[in-house]
């Protein structure tokens, strides 16, 4: 059988392509606003956890756009490599930051589900890495194509997760203080009922 351990905070790069305006105006496989809090509840992440973050763009000046000012506002310090091949990992200068981290495995967010997406986790997974894909931080054309290339991923031997799944996989004790208040932060402002209930819980029940 084969063997899916958790993952720790010391083993992955987030790796984000095109999550540009441009792109996202032609989702159609989830609701836009929904899919941008999720991409900003896992940039969180990658600040909460000091994950390593390779932040590319493409077609930025005629299309695209920049990166979605929601998640600059996260990560203002992230420098955004611009790149004209659908798969990042045909750039050098992409693949070079990654291996830079010195990280075999890879958490990837992105537009589009079919093309920048699928290609890059295709092309990292034929070189032995280890790939799991934010599936709710991607989005397609439409909800037939992007699910059709996540099962192609999955096929090839990605693991499909969520932002939610990623946060909790990294705290993984809510004991753990050094990121317990960011965590819970992010389940609150993102994960919907979770993050009200966590809210509730601060703030009405006390121990006895």
């Amino acid at each position: 059988m084969t063997e899916f351990p958790l993952l720790t905070p010391a083993q992955p790069t987030v790796l984000m392509i095109d999550q540009q305006a441009g792109l996202a105006f032609g989702i159609g496989s989830t609701d836009r606003q929904l899919l941008l809090s999720n991409v900003v509840a896992l940039a969180k992440i990658t600040n909460a956890f000091r994950l390593p973050l390779i932040v590319s763009t493409s077609a930025s000046k005629v299309y695209s756009g920049p990166l979605m000012p929601a998640v600059k506002t996260v990560l203002p310090d992230a420098v955004s490599i611009e790149r004209r091949n659908m798969n990042a990992w045909e750039d050098d200068a992409v693949k070079a930051a990654i291996e830079k981290t010195g990280r075999r495995t890879l958490l990837v967010s992105g537009l589009l589900t079919e093309a920048c997406v699928s290609f890059a986790v295709l092309s990292a997974l034929a070189e032995g890495y280890a790939v799991s894909v934010v599936a709710d931080t991607c989005g397609g054309i439409t909800l037939e194509s992007h699910s059709l290339a996540l099962r192609r991923m999955e096929a090839a031997g990605a693991t499909l997760t969520s932002w939610l799944q990623v946060l909790l996989e990294r705290q993984r004790d809510w004991t753990r203080k050094e990121t317990y208040n960011d965590a819970r932060a992010i389940v609150e402002a993102h994960a919907g009922g979770y993050g009200i209930g966590l809210a509730y819980a601060r703030d009405m029940i006390h121990p006895i």
